[in-house]
């Protein structure tokens, strides 16, 4: 029996995720509702689809309408927000914002509800190698590189002297755990998140940001040592088409990922 998928924010993830669902890139599962806060563009987007979800501006609205999954696309904001209430009318999860999972009060309230939480892997490889030896981690570091514009309206930005558009050459500007970076630069470092869950936690896990105007790719390298040796894993991803701040990578993993939830996916405590 299908799936019945719902969709969380409109935007350049939610629309890419939507269009594959329609066009039956994910098997045995059916777009049947979208959301996005922002009125109108749940049923613009709706309109450009063949199985023509309804749409909803109200959240209240979408909750009305059934379904076994809903797809989180839209900001750490939303996923803090609708994700309770969408695990505890027992329905499952995939959460894209994973920034939001640094707060351990809240994935502490919401692995207590009904529904299961799916986590994409996001733009970054190697996390299964991780899992594997999470016990036997001792350190684990993700360097990214972006071009400037790709960090554009970052928190860390709000307080830093540092000016991205006088950034000429290749530099460091971050260097710090992973439980601050996805704070300051929430719609950067979900890959920080997705690394830290799977591994040594966030506030082990260290994370180095770095700006490069020479850039073409969304660059992340991740190191890890410990007593079974060492996996340093590097990945050049393409930006995701009309958002430079997302890597193509992130929205083909939760394709993928929505593609095996039948089969369990990647849960947070399995």
């Amino acid at each position: 029996m299908a799936k019945r998928v719902g969709i969380i924010g409109c935007g350049t993830i939610g629309g890419q995720l939507a269009s594959a669902v329609d066009a039956g890139q994910v098997k045995n599962a059916i777009l049947v509702s979208l959301f996005d806060i922002s009125r109108g563009s749940a049923q613009q987007l709706s309109s450009k689809l063949q199985s023509a979800p309804t749409a909803y501006d109200d959240f209240e609205g979408f909750m009305s309408q059934e379904c076994d999954i809903a797809v989180e696309a839209a900001s750490p904001d939303a996923a803090r927000k609708f994700a309770g209430p969408v695990l505890g009318a027992g329905r499952d999860l995939l959460i894209m914002s994973v920034g939001a999972l640094a707060d351990r009060e809240l994935l502490a309230s919401l692995q207590a509800l009904k529904g299961r939480i799916y986590v994409p892997t996001g733009a970054i490889a190697g996390i299964d190698a991780i899992r594997a030896v999470r016990h036997l981690l001792e350190a684990v570091t993700l360097t990214t590189t972006k071009a400037p514009k790709a960090l554009t309206g970052a928190p860390f930005f709000e307080t830093s002297s540092i000016k991205l558009e006088e950034i000429k050459e290749k530099t460091l500007i971050y260097d710090g755990p992973a439980a601050d970076a996805v704070k300051k630069f929430p719609a950067n470092v979900n890959v920080a998140a997705v690394l830290s869950l799977a591994g040594i936690g966030f506030d082990k896990t260290m994370v180095r940001i770095v700006a490069d105007p020479a850039s073409t790719t969304n660059q992340h390298e991740i190191t890890a040592t410990g007593s079974f040796g060492k996996f340093q894993f590097t990945v050049n991803n393409v930006p995701s088409p009309g958002n430079p701040k997302t890597s193509y990578l992130a929205v083909l993993s939760a394709i993928e990922c929505l593609r095996s939830v039948c089969d369990g996916g990647m849960r947070i405590g399995s």
